[in-house]
């Protein structure tokens, strides 16, 4: 499998995993319908942050997530 196939898969899963089938199909729907720079959109997004608080959320976030190494 490519690095972009594992990639995508993974992504869909997250999205099934928070959003539940039907809202996944709707969100892939509404990328498809409405198609927009993902460069503009994620300096939008992520121009409310200030380094050091999304560093502190990242942070955070990584906490809350990991995943004990066997």
């Amino acid at each position: 499998m490519s690095h972009s196939a594992a990639v995508m898969q993974k992504g869909i899963q997250v999205l099934l995993n928070h959003l539940g089938v039907l809202d996944t199909e709707l969100f892939i729907a509404t990328l498809l319908k409405e198609p927009q720079d993902y460069t503009v959109w994620a300096k939008e997004y992520f121009d409310r942050y200030d380094s050091e608080t999304f560093f502190n959320e990242a942070v955070q976030y990584d906490k809350d997530h990991s995943v004990a190494m066997v």
